[in-house]
């Protein structure tokens, strides 16, 4: 039983963690690149482009650890990059150029849209149950509807607090998978970019 909870605790920080991260490389990468694209005809841009790029293996890395944490699925690493010789210019060419760093970008921001849907399954299949079975103990208090019939007796509150009980133990399944799914959907990513 404990093991249980301890799963579905980790999957719902999985979820809300591909939540978090899919904003943060939506923002991250849609703000840096038009910057750096803006910014382009300067001696700013390019550079800033190039650095924001050389992120991309970083964060590569990141979600495959992440990955390895909370699902258990193993990614092999990828392959350290060396930095081009020569000077400033020639290097930013090199990182413009690779098509790895344009992949990753892609895939980073593609996971803005996994990380919505994770968070509104992971809030209906966790966090729904458990505010129906609390029902019993909040309807005195507050004014608690259920598909618009109003909960006002201790029956329809014991109805609802045994249909969040049913809805736990099958939506703990329902979220397993969708962690798999999720992990999976890492292991596209680097299948990408090796290519």
């Amino acid at each position: 039983m404990k093991r249980a909870i301890m799963r579905n605790v980790q999957n719902v920080i999985f979820l809300l963690y591909t939540f978090v991260s899919g904003v943060f490389y939506l923002c991250f990468y849609m703000v840096s690149i038009v910057l750096g694209l803006g910014l382009s005809f300067t001696v700013v841009g390019i550079p800033l482009l190039t650095n924001v790029l050389r992120t991309t293996q970083i964060f590569v890395q990141h979600e495959r650890i992440q990955t390895k944490i909370y699902t258990d699925i193993s990614i092999e690493p990828l392959a350290t990059r060396q930095r081009a010789e020569g000077n400033q210019w020639k290097q930013a060419k090199a990182e413009l150029m690779d098509v790895r760093n344009w992949i990753s970008v892609y895939w980073l921001m593609k996971k803005f849209v996994i990380g919505c849907i994770s968070l509104v399954i992971g809030v209906l299949i966790y966090i729904a149950p458990i505010c129906f079975v609390v029902t019993p103990l909040l309807y005195p208090y507050l004014e608690l509807t259920f598909f618009e019939i109003r909960v006002d007796s201790d029956l329809m509150a014991l109805q609802i607090m045994s249909l969040g009980f049913i809805l736990m133990i099958g939506c703990s399944m329902i979220g397993n998978g969708l962690v798999q799914l999720i992990g999976g959907y890492t292991r596209l990513m680097f299948k990408a970019i090796r290519r």
